[in-house]
């Protein structure tokens, strides 16, 4: 099973039927806004990253990891960055082009896999933006190292993830009070286990989502929580969070 294949395939039809919230790019209007210094950007889908852990985007070189759709790198674009595109899925990085083609933004997007940036030298970049994404990819441990590498000395990695509690639960009920617990973790989803038109998911540890970034060579220096809209369990515990690591000088 090639689950990079499938997964590019699945997220590819996602853009074209255009019925999920990570696949709609953004508007004329927010980049505008973003050009005027008023803008924000998401890990995570409902809390936007904070200021302090953005900083001053303005001439920063800029990787928007796994971050395809045309959201997040058009309002860095639009805020002053020298931003790079990096995604698996040819639609995804389509809604950027189409973004910065509409906005005149200045862009460049390239696709991959996020667990190999041979693509880009050693110290490339000042700050990597990644959104939910590593749940798509059996080992996340890769992700640290390669973007450790890519990152210059003092840069930040902000990357949002999902919590392992949410693939421990059977979440697929319509009420909360029918919650079980059905999956060990890690977890490792299949095709065989997995419905039509929807990715292949793995559930990481916390050792691996948080230790595996300070293994690879980052500080922790922020963390937040958020909710996933829609899941029954999020009437009880943020099940999505967010880290901001930094490469020591």
């Amino acid at each position: 099973m090639n689950v990079q294949r499938m997964n590019r395939a699945v997220w590819n039809q996602r853009v074209r039927a255009g019925d999920n919230p990570w696949t709609k790019p953004v508007t004329s209007e927010q980049v505008q806004n973003a050009k005027q210094g008023d803008w924000r950007i998401y890990l995570t889908p409902v809390k936007p990253v904070p200021a302090v852990w953005l900083g001053d985007v303005k001439q920063k070189k800029v990787l928007c990891l796994a971050s395809g759709g045309g959201q997040q790198a058009p309002i860095l674009a639009a805020a002053g960055a020298h931003v790079t595109v990096f995604d698996l899925s040819d639609e995804q990085l389509k809604q950027d082009r189409f973004v910065a083609e509409r906005d005149q933004l200045r862009l460049r997007t390239v696709q991959g896999d996020m667990t190999n940036l041979s693509v880009f030298e050693s110290a490339s970049f000042d700050m990597i933006v990644q959104p939910i994404s590593n749940c798509f990819i059996p080992d996340v441990q890769p992700v640290w190292h390669e973007a450790n590498r890519v990152l210059k000395p003092g840069g930040r990695l902000l990357a949002g993830m999902v919590n392992p509690l949410l693939y421990a639960l059977n979440d697929d009920a319509s009420e909360a009070e029918r919650l079980t617990i059905s999956n060990t973790i890690p977890y490792a989803g299949s095709a065989e286990h997995t419905n039509e038109g929807q990715a292949i998911e793995f559930g990481h540890t916390l050792e691996d989502l948080i230790a595996g970034q300070l293994r690879a060579g980052f500080y922790l220096s922020g963390f937040y929580e958020d909710t996933f809209p829609g899941k029954p369990i999020s009437a009880f515990i943020n099940t999505l969070f967010a880290t901001y690591a930094t490469k020591p000088h």
